[in-house]
C-alpha cells in the first residue's frame, strides 16, 4: 500500500487540526488514526477512548471500544497508535510503552493484525509538550514532527471514496414456546448473508457518480469467482483496472477535499440461479409447536477510503466486503437486546464533523426521535469521542452526507425547489474602513432573503418577514431545526395561533417587528431571544461592545427594526479605544435578481457606519430601534 522511506519511519506527520481532545488536567487515552494508503506515521485524526475500566481511565475496555470504532471508522483508515495524558505518571517513556501496548491490543481487537510499527504519544506532565515514540525493533523517541500545511490535499489528492448501499431483510423464525431461540436464528441469518458477500456467484458493479465527467464510463463488473482464477489471462482486462479509472481529470482544478473527492458507487447483486460450486442437499428445519416469523429490516451503507492506484478488485475484497460484514454484525449486536419486544429500526448515516479530514459513520435507531433522551445521549457520547462541542447539533440526521445526491448547486448555493438562493453573501466584501477595529461576524451559513423572491410581492411591507426568513435559514443550515423556512403566510398563521394577532391578520400586508419575530422563533424553533432597545439610531454605536459579544458567543444573525424599516445585522467592526465602529448590514429591501456582484456593488450587503464621511445618517436619529438577538440553543 503506502511506501515507507527512511524519512517516513523517523518523522511523525500530523494532519488533524486538533490533536489533543483531553484537557491536560485529566487523565485519558486517545486513538491515533492513520491509513495503510498513507506513509506509516501519518496521523489523520484522533478519537477519544470513552470506554475504560472504572478503576483506571488509562485502561481501555477493548471489547466495547473495538465495537464502537468498527462502526465509526471507515475501512481504509486504521488505528496506528495512541496518545496518553496522565496526571499521575511522570515517567514519559513508560507512558509511551503503555500507549503502544494499548494500540497493539486495539488493533488486535479490530482484527487489524498486519505487522506494523506503532506510535506512542504522551503529553509530558512537566512541560505540557507532546512527546512521540515509535515501536520498531525497540521503542525509540521521535523528534522530527511535521504539521502538514495542506492536510486536505495530502489525503484527497491521492485518495477516493467508495460507497455501497444494500437493503437486507432477515427472516427470523422462532418458537412461541422458546422465544430466546429468536436470537440464535438472527445470528444464523446474519452469518448466512455475510457469507453471501463472498459467494462466488455474487457480482459487484462499480460506476462513477460524477455526472460532470466528459467521457461516459461503462460500469466495471467484478464477480467473486474472478478471484479464484489461477490463469490471469482468463480475467477480463477490466479486472486489472485501478480506482483511478473512475477519477475525473476535472477535479484537479478543484480544491482537494472530502466534498470534492472522486466517488465510486458499488452495487451488489446476488445470483439466484445457475449451478452451485457445491450443490447442497435439500434441508429443512422443524420448529415444534407454534412458530412466528419476524422480518428484520436493515439498510447497510458503507463508505471506504482507497488510494487511487489500488486495484478495483482489491477495493472490493479488502475494503467493501469487510466493511459490509462489519456493519451487518454491528447492526445485529444492536438489535439483539430488544429483538422481540421492540426491535430497533437502524439506519447508518455518514458525517464529516468540523475539523475532520474523513467521514465517520453513526448508526441511529429511528424508533426514537432526535430530541428523545436516548438519541441525545448517543450523540453526546459521539461528541465526546470526536472532541466536538457539547452545545452544537453537528451529528443530527439533517447534517448527514448523501453521496448519491448533490446537496449544493454548482455555484455552492443550497438547492431548493425553484431557483437557488444566495448563501453567505458577505464573504469577500470590502473592509469597513474602521482603523484598528476588531471584526466580529455571524458564525456559520445563512441564505439571503429579500423583497420579491419567489415571485411574491412584499415590497414596502415585508422586510421584517425577510429578515426572519434569513434568521430561520441560519438555524436550519446549522442543523438546529429541520423545518422549512416559513412563508409570509405561515409566519402570520403562527402569530394568530399564539393569540398575538387576530385572524384577519392572515393574508394581510401588515408590518411586524422584533417582538413578533421573537414570538415566531419561539413557536417554530423553540429559540429564545434577547431584545435590546435604543431610543435613537444615534445610540446604536454605544451597543457595539454588546453586539460584538453576541457574535463571539452566539453567532446568530440579528434583526434590527426601526420605524418602518428592518435589516439583518451580520457583524460589527469595533475599535474599543476610539469608539469607531461599523455595522455589517444585509438589506432585505433589495428587489433585483440574485446577482451577487450587483448586490455587493449596490451596497445591499456591506459595512455601514452610523454616520458616514458625508455626514449621512444610516440609522435615523428620531426613530426608536429594537434589536433582536436570537440565542443559540445549547444542544447536540
Amino acid at each position: 500500500m503506502a511506501d515507507d522511506s527512511n524519512e517516513n519511519k523517523t518523522t511523525i506527520r500530523i494532519l488533524c487540526r486538533k490533536l489533543l481532545l483531553i484537557t491536560k488536567s485529566e487523565s485519558g487515552i486517545q486513538w491515533l488514526i492513520g491509513s495503510p494508503f498513507l506513509p506509516t506515521f501519518t496521523i489523520v485524526s484522533t478519537f477519544r477512548c470513552i470506554n475504560t475500566l472504572t478503576s483506571d481511565p488509562l485502561s481501555p475496555d477493548f471489547s466495547k471500544e473495538s465495537d464502537d470504532m468498527r462502526a465509526l471508522l471507515p475501512r481504509g483508515f486504521e488505528v496506528i497508535g495512541s496518545l496518553i495524558v496522565s496526571t499521575s505518571n511522570p515517567n514519559v517513556e513508560g507512558s509511551a510503552r503503555d500507549a503502544i501496548d494499548a494500540s497493539g491490543k486495539m488493533r488486535k481487537a479490530l482484527s487489524q493484525l498486519e505487522n506494523r510499527s506503532l506510535v506512542g504519544a504522551v503529553v509530558d506532565p512537566s512541560s505540557g509538550d507532546f512527546r512521540f515514540f515509535v515501536s520498531n525493533s525497540v521503542i525509540e523517541p521521535v523528534t522530527s514532527i511535521v504539521f502538514e500545511d495542506h492536510p486536505e490535499k495530502y489525503v484527497w489528492e491521492r485518495g477516493c471514496i467508495l460507497h455501497c448501499e444494500l437493503p437486507i431483510k432477515l427472516p427470523v423464525y422462532y418458537s412461541v414456546n422458546d422465544p430466546k431461540d429468536a436470537a440464535n436464528m438472527l445470528k444464523r441469518a446474519t452469518e448466512a448473508v455475510a457469507a453471501k458477500f463472498r459467494d462466488p456467484k455474487t457480482t459487484y458493479v462499480l460506476e462513477t457518480v460524477d455526472a460532470s465527467m466528459t467521457e461516459a464510463l461503462q460500469p466495471v463488473i467484478i464477480q467473486n469467482s474472478d478471484y479464484d482464477l489461477e490463469d490471469t489471462s482468463q480475467k477480463s482486462n477490466t479486472k486489472s483496472l485501478l480506482c483511478s479509472h473512475f477519477c475525473s481529470e476535472d477535479r484537479k482544478h478543484k480544491s482537494p477535499s472530502m466534498e470534492n473527492a472522486d466517488k465510486i458507487q458499488v452495487s451488489l447483486f446476488l445470483a439466484t440461479s445457475g449451478p452451485s460450486v457445491k450443490p447442497p442437499a435439500p434441508s429443512a428445519e422443524y420448529i415444534p409447536g407454534e412458530a412466528k416469523l419476524l422480518v428484520v429490516d436493515y439498510k447497510v451503507k458503507v463508505i471506504c477510503y482507497a488510494t487511487k492506484d489500488l486495484l478495483l478488485m482489491d477495493a472490493i475484497s479488502k475494503l467493501i466486503i469487510p466493511g459490509l460484514v462489519d456493519q451487518l454484525h454491528t447492526m445485529k449486536t444492536m438489535t439483539l437486546p430488544n429483538l422481540l419486544s421492540q426491535h430497533p429500526k437502524l439506519h447508518p448515516y455518514h458525517f464529516i464533523p468540523p475539523g475532520f479530514l474523513h467521514p465517520i459513520t453513526a448508526i441511529y435507531d429511528s424508533l426514537y426521535g432526535e430530541t428523545e433522551m436516548k438519541q441525545v445521549e448517543i450523540r453526546k457520547c459521539l461528541h465526546m469521542r470526536l472532541g466536538l462541542p457539547l452545545d452544537r447539533p453537528l451529528l443530527r440526521i439533517a447534517s448527514a452526507i448523501d453521496f448519491l445526491t448533490a446537496k449544493e448547486g454548482a455555484n455552492g448555493n443550497i438547492m431548493r425547489k425553484g431557483t437557488p438562493l444566495l448563501k453567505d453573501v458577505h464573504i469577500g466584501i470590502p473592509s469597513s474602513g474602521v482603523h484598528g477595529g476588531v471584526v466580529s461576524l455571524v458564525q456559520g451559513s445563512y441564505e439571503y432573503y429579500h423583497y420579491l423572491q419567489d415571485g411574491f410581492d412584499d415590497s414596502g411591507w415585508g422586510c421584517a418577514y425577510r429578515s426572519l426568513q434569513t434568521i430561520v435559514s441560519w438555524f436550519k443550515i446549522q442543523q438546529y431545526t429541520a423545518i422549512h423556512v416559513p412563508s409570509h403566510r405561515e409566519i402570520q398563521e403562527s402569530l394568530v395561533e399564539i393569540g398575538d394577532k387576530d385572524a384577519s391578520f392572515i393574508g394581510s400586508r401588515d408590518w411586524i417587528g422584533a417582538i413578533e419575530l421573537s414570538f415566531v422563533l419561539d413557536k417554530l424553533l423553540g429559540v429564545s431571544c434577547k431584545v435590546i432597545n435604543v431610543r435613537s439610531g444615534d445610540e446604536l454605536p454605544e451597543k457595539c461592545r454588546e453586539l460584538a459579544m453576541h457574535f463571539e458567543t452566539q453567532g446568530t444573525p440579528i434583526m434590527i427594526g426601526g420605524g418602518v424599516l428592518a435589516y439583518t445585522l451580520l457583524g460589527v467592526d469595533y475599535n474599543e479605544a476610539s469608539g469607531d465602529c461599523a455595522f455589517l448590514i444585509l438589506d432585505p429591501h433589495y428587489t433585483g435578481s440574485d446577482d451577487l456582484k450587483k448586490i455587493v456593488n449596490g451596497g445591499w450587503c456591506g459595512w455601514k457606519k452610523a454616520v458616514d464621511s458625508k455626514g449621512k445618517h444610516f440609522f435615523l436619529h428620531n426613530k426608536f430601534y429594537n434589536l433582536l438577538l436570537p440565542q443559540r440553543p445549547n444542544m447536540v
